[in-house]
């Protein structure tokens, strides 16, 4: 690759304003800073092409710490309820899908929110009977632990009416105990089981048109999990190694889900291991599921729920057994842990098994939307990143508060508690249950409230500055990474991953401002992956 130099940006940088306005890049990486002029001076001789910013404004690579790349592609061709707002207008989407669909096959979509419904219900699987007997019907809500089928879709499962709940899963009825449609967390795997599954080719299509996505939206890397959606890390490795082939400019940090710990082993795969383009992250697990099913896993009873405290995923034992079986390859784990007893479970089981001294990556806490003070402080002592998604204030306030209720708020997506605590702190989407724009999590963490409102924002105590809200997802993503000599900031020695926006972005700007950025530019290695 030949050498560039970026001319005529505006750098960001966390303290002032800075005279230098041109990076020369070498094999992907900073190698001076300074101003073109200097520069140019310093290169005389040298044999390099020159890219001109035209005075954008330069952020350092922004990267996602929680998504799903795979699972956003696909979403792109599937019926997306996310600005759908009542029962009706889904049906109606439902009734249309099925005149165009032939007969047996399925009839898939996700991201219905009833929380943002009129009548605040969603369809029962009557109702989505009446849509079609001949297509099974299975929908996904946006917390992607929640799903709805009708009687084709239950059929096709083997689930009979008054089947029992299976474990760590359960089903909806309604007060007459007849199945009203709802399936919650491992009750949905008969439903996948027997739904067609992707070809290769339109699993790598979906990955190569979620990383272009993610290219348009100013993202230069997302840390990612895809292995249950790609099937074995082999075909993980061969897919992005193919998209760089073909020329893709994008990072990913794969989180490695822990079904796959055997093959994992048989590869002989390391944590940290891999190249510039795709490394290996820490093993993922479940502890719980999500506020919205009310399957996050509570120390008390839900306020609007006082049957239930959620769900546990695995066992005390089965999660200490599989950290050892982490911790005996050299991985860290990173935990999905929601409600304030899962947050407990976890640092238990960490405090028992620790990461080593020597480790590379640090263990990984992913949500950690309600947690109790002690546990913090517990978690202080360990070695841990936290993965906050801002926009979840937007999309779960204010019905969360009647999920949790008053006493439970004091960690309650706190964002700004968590950066006080001194663990380092990454921003991420979890797209496609949120959307993968950085600019609207961003927007999430300085206002806390959606777009549009005008208020002083959810629990205000907690808004971010501009500059922590961007430090989520450049400094802090790349120290939940264990990469901050790499990436993370625009400095000479780091890989050339910029952010190149139609505007200034700093403290004293209006927030509301942030929704209208454009992003003119992303770079990624020194090589320019998108260009409006």
């Amino acid at each position: 690759m030949k050498p560039v130099l970026f001319m005529n940006g505006k750098l960001w940088t966390r303290q002032s304003p800075t005279a230098a306005d041109a990076v020369f890049v070498e094999d992907g990486v900073i190698r001076a800073i300074g101003s073109a002029a200097d520069l140019r001076l310093q290169l005389a001789g040298k044999d390099y092409r020159i890219v001109d910013w035209e005075g954008a404004w330069v952020l350092p690579g922004l990267v996602d710490a929680h998504m799903h790349l795979g699972m956003h592609g696909l979403k792109l061709g599937m019926l997306d309820f996310t600005e759908v707002t009542s029962k009706d207008e889904m049906l109606d989407m439902l009734r249309k899908r099925a005149e165009v669909t032939p007969p047996g096959d399925w009839i898939l979509g996700l991201n219905w929110n009833e929380n943002s419904f009129r009548e605040g219900t969603v369809p029962h699987r009557l109702e989505l009977d009446e849509i079609s007997t001949v297509h099974p019907i299975f929908l996904t809500r946006t917390c992607f632990h929640a799903y709805l089928g009708n009687s084709a879709a239950f059929r096709q499962a083997g689930i009979p009416e008054g089947a029992p709940d299976p474990e760590s899963g359960a089903f909806g009825r309604d007060p007459s105990g007849q199945m009203n449609g709802w399936i919650y967390e491992n009750a949905s795997i008969p439903f996948f089981d027997v739904q067609p599954q992707p070809e290769p080719a339109a699993l790598k299509h979906a990955l190569h048109e979620a990383c272009r996505d993610a290219l348009r939206l100013g993202l230069t890397a997302a840390h990612t999990e895809d292995l249950r959606l790609l099937g074995s890390a082999d075909d993980m490795l061969r897919i992005h190694r193919e998209l760089r082939e073909m020329g893709l400019h994008f990072r990913t940090h794969q989180l490695m889900y822990h079904a796959f710990l055997a093959e994992i082993e048989d590869l002989q795969l390391k944590a940290g291991s891999g190249d510039e383009w795709n490394r290996i992250g820490a093993i993922k697990l479940f502890v719980d599921g999500a506020v919205g099913g009310r399957t996050a896993l509570l120390m008390e009873p839900y306020d609007d729920a006082p049957h239930t405290c959620g769900l546990a995923m695995h066992s005390p034992e089965e999660l200490a057994h599989i950290v050892r079986s982490a911790r005996k390859l050299g991985y860290p784990v990173a935990f999905h842990a929601i409600g304030d007893a899962a947050a407990e479970c976890m640092a238990e089981v960490l405090e028992a098994n620790p990461l080593p001294m020597d480790a590379k990556l640090p263990d990984r806490f992913i949500h950690a939307q309600i947690v109790q003070p002690p546990t913090v402080e517990r978690m202080m002592k360990l070695r841990l990143a936290v993965d906050l998604q801002p926009r979840f204030v937007a999309s779960d306030f204010p019905w969360v508060l009647e999920r949790v209720g008053s006493n439970r708020t004091n960690y309650l997506y706190a964002w700004k508690k968590w950066l006080r605590s001194g663990l380092p702190c990454s921003g991420g989407s979890d797209a496609p249950i949120e959307p993968l724009d950085p600019f609207l999590g961003i927007h999430a963490a300085v206002t806390r409230r959606k777009p549009g409102e005008r208020h002083e924002g959810y629990i205000p105590e907690e808004k971010l500055s501009v500059t922590e809200a961007v430090e989520l997802f450049t400094t802090g993503s790349a120290a939940a990474a264990g990469e901050e000599g790499e990436r993370g900031s625009i400095e000479v020695g780091k890989y050339a991953d910029f952010t190149v926006v139609d505007r200034m972005i700093h403290n004293d700007m209006d927030p509301d401002d942030l929704l209208k950025i454009k992003v003119r530019m992303t770079v990624v290695n020194g090589e320019i992956g998108y260009m409006a």
